[in-house]
């Protein structure tokens, strides 16, 4: 079997209320993320992005490692984790420092990221992110990148994103149990963003909303940076349970009907449209309106879109969303959704699949792999990011050896 690191491979791991998502991704020489293994499993033991029960989800993990390794030909040791949940919350941060020399140089710009983020958070919480917005020199504001620029103190703008750190805990603990380290948490609306949003939308304000069956995932992008995060506890799993509950049928069964049938908004499914739906105790089935089924998912849907609003508004950046709503997720593949969400948020919507991969595309082209597909490009900046790192350092190290060897009159 390949090894991970000979091949510059990187994997993600989402770990969803209903599904757990692996993929691998090989890193291509022209700087390319190519798809070459993919292990999907139902997952158990979650609930709203929270462990509820170790041994099973430890079980489903291991399932979806197992798949991806044998179609990518690989030993995975380690991954890039996606984690949600309502314990997810931010906040934005300032930071000042004096510029040390004439000109900013990185050294100056870590300081000021460092000040921003020595705000005092509470013991039971952890760090997640912490993403610069702006920077600002004496009195030039809105600076994307300040290094080599002169002035005499730079302030910088930051997003941080904590979680809770027992939440944290026990999903790394799942992931360990699978003699898997985690690389890096990250949060799932972020790297759901990575896969589905262009850099225009992010400039002109995007509200990327991350639909699975336990919680909606929301991140809010304007000016090219990110501005806020939330987790709403509610999603796809409220439908499926009104459905059980309305036509009185087993959850396996509602899951079911409302993938296949169900539809967001009533207008666009015709009164002749029957359904078979199964009934519980066995019991015959029953013949259904397929209308019928859609008054029932509607006002749901309805509800869900209008939490999304209501967390916008009170962000106060629902004016600052130009390019309008991009949802993806499982949750937001029924059909009606765009325009049902159209009509309540009088935004253009798109319902998003990953972009920019290669090699076995097929197999993520839905929005269910959003997050997982996410956390690879995720990864695959940082591990760009600590290879040119690692030069830098190898650079001065060369220096400093070379003068030395000046010294000792080596040279």
């Amino acid at each position: 079997m390949a090894k991970v690191n000979e091949r510059n491979l990187v994997v993600g791991l989402d770990i969803g209320t209903s599904k757990i998502s692996v993929a691998v991704g090989e890193i291509t020489p022209d700087n390319q993320l190519s798809i070459v293994g993919v292990g999907n499993q139902p997952a158990r033991g979650m609930d709203k992005g929270g462990v509820n029960d170790l041994n099973l989800v430890i079980q489903s993990i291991q399932r979806a490692i197992n798949e991806a390794e044998l179609m990518a030909d690989c030993h995975i040791s380690s991954v890039y984790l996606g984690i949600s949940g309502k314990h997810i919350s931010c906040q934005n941060e300032n930071g000042m420092v004096p510029i040390n020399d004439k000109e900013v140089i990185q050294e100056d710009v870590d300081n000021v990221i460092h000040t921003a983020r020595s705000v005092p958070i509470s013991a039971e919480r952890r760090m997640l992110h912490v993403l610069p917005q702006e920077y600002s020199i004496d009195c030039q504001d809105g600076i994307k990148s300040p290094i080599g620029m002169s002035g005499v103190r730079m302030e910088a703008k930051v997003h941080i994103v904590t979680c809770a750190n027992d939440m944290a805990k026990n999903i790394v603990k799942c992931v360990e149990r699978c003699e898997l380290k985690a690389d890096q948490l990250i949060f799932s609306a972020l790297a759901s963003s990575y896969a589905v949003v262009t850099d225009d939308e992010k400039e002109l304000g995007i509200c990327v909303v991350d639909i699975g069956a336990g919680t909606m995932d929301i991140a809010v992008f304007t000016g090219g940076a990110l501005r806020h995060t939330a987790v709403i506890p509610v999603a796809g799993n409220q439908v499926t349970s009104d459905i059980a509950k309305i036509f009185r049928t087993p959850l396996s069964h509602a899951e079911e009907i409302k993938v296949q049938y169900a539809c967001a908004l009533r207008q666009m499914v015709s009164m002749e449209e029957n359904i078979e739906v199964p009934s519980v105790g066995g019991r015959p089935a029953r013949s259904m309106s397929r209308h019928t089924l859609a008054e029932v998912v509607e006002p749901r849907y309805q509800e869900l879109f209008e939490l999304i609003q209501e967390e916008l508004r009170e962000s106060g950046l629902e004016d600052q969303i130009a390019a309008g709503y991009v949802l993806t997720g499982g949750t937001a593949k029924m059909e009606g959704v765009v325009e049902f969400a159209e009509e309540v948020f009088q935004m253009p919507v798109r319902v998003a699949v990953p972009q920019n991969v290669a090699g076995l595309k097929e197999y993520v082209n839905d929005p269910t792999y959003a997050t997982v597909v996410g956390l690879l490009h995720y990864g695959m900046q940082a591990s760009e990011q600590s290879s040119s790192e690692s030069k830098n350092t190898e650079g001065v190290a060369g220096i400093g050896s070379r003068i030395l060897a000046w010294f000792k009159g080596e040279f």
